[in-house]
């Protein structure tokens, strides 16, 4: 509403007291809240949305944004364009999904790894998580699965401690600060051990040479380890959830074994840079938290080995919070540092 279209008089005489200065000024104080109140809908159909991958295509937190995206774009009738952008111990995406038009059109995927480089990289990235990114939703988990050679002697994890304690063993891991890495340090912490580790660039060439004997063990991401211990190639041996997984029912959980804070899980999630609009925000939190509900895309989900676990902006919030002080811990502890 503008003011040309207020009932004013046509002449300077105060009606009733008030001047046509101070009639226009009121309304437009109170056309003000309107326009707050009703902000421009979002997306608008066509508009084209960013998803930032800080991470190579074909991994865990890739393959899940894509499925993110494609069902985003037929929800909402926007285009989502997924764009890869890895380096930096995972950061480089970071940074530049940050610094980003903050409107809804840019999202960055973020997974357990993140939560962990808010402490390795604080004081050496641009990014400080509390004041440049906002949490829009978490998406799903995938639990750790304790994996060693197949004609490994190592049964279970007592077995490991004793193997542990009786002579040197080290553990592959897909790098440094991630699931793999902080699941073999928190075994040490708890059992008194100290199995090497030895990062490799990603998980698929650690479990090569697992296989092969190089390494005698692996906290590995189960969707990345679980076609080798079908196949008989790896033995799992534990696994990191609070309930037996269906798709090896014979394999032990980590609580079972003992060692029930032996829990690390490869979640994936997504934020926004800090100054979207918090309606925004919301939205895209719903959006993305029905998507998830939605029977058949849960099935693909679970079906790659993914919990499917939604939540929204503030309970994602919440959760992120609790894994960056529970991580921080355990790095402190470990003395742990960024390469």
């Amino acid at each position: 509403m503008t003011s040309s279209t207020l009932p004013i008089p046509s002449t300077s005489t105060p009606v009733r007291g008030i001047s046509r200065r101070s009639m226009m000024g009121s309304a437009l104080m109170l056309a003000a809240p309107l326009a707050w109140s009703d902000p421009s809908p979002f997306p608008k159909p066509g508009a084209t949305i960013r998803y930032v991958v800080p991470f190579t295509p074909g991994g865990l937190t890739d393959v899940m944004a894509r499925q993110m995206a494609q069902q985003l774009s037929e929800r909402l009738n926007v285009n989502v364009i997924v764009e890869n952008k890895p380096g930096a111990g995972a950061m480089a995406g970071v940074e530049y999904a940050a610094r980003s038009t903050a409107d809804g059109t840019t999202l960055l995927a973020v997974n357990m790894t993140h939560s962990v480089n808010a402490t390795l990289f604080k004081g050496r990235s641009k990014i400080d998580w509390d004041k440049d990114l906002k949490p829009v939703a978490l998406l799903a988990g995938t639990p750790v699965l304790v994996v060693v050679p197949a004609d490994s002697k190592v049964q279970t994890l007592a077995d490991l401690v004793a193997a542990a304690k009786a002579r040197s063993l080290n553990a592959g891991s897909s790098g440094i600060g991630t699931p793999s890495h902080l699941s073999l340090a928190v075994f040490n912490q708890l059992n008194a051990t100290n199995i090497l580790h030895v990062p490799y660039k990603g998980g698929s060439p650690s479990l090569t040479d697992l296989i092969a004997g190089q390494v005698d063990v692996i906290f590995s991401n189960f969707p990345e380890s679980i076609p080798f211990v079908k196949a008989g190639k790896l033995r799992a041996i534990a696994i990191g959830t609070a309930q037996r997984h269906p798709q090896v029912p014979n394999v032990p959980t980590t609580a079972e074994a003992g060692m029930p804070t032996l829990n690390a899980e490869q979640w994936t999630a997504v934020m926004v840079p800090a100054g979207t609009p918090d309606l925004v925000v919301d939205k895209l939190g719903a959006e993305f938290v029905q998507i998830r509900q939605v029977p058949e895309v849960a099935k693909k989900s679970q079906d790659l080995g993914f919990r499917v676990d939604p939540r929204g902006p503030k309970a994602f919030g919440a959760f992120w919070n609790s894994e960056v002080q529970r991580w921080r811990g355990v790095i402190e502890v470990a003395g742990i540092t960024a390469e």
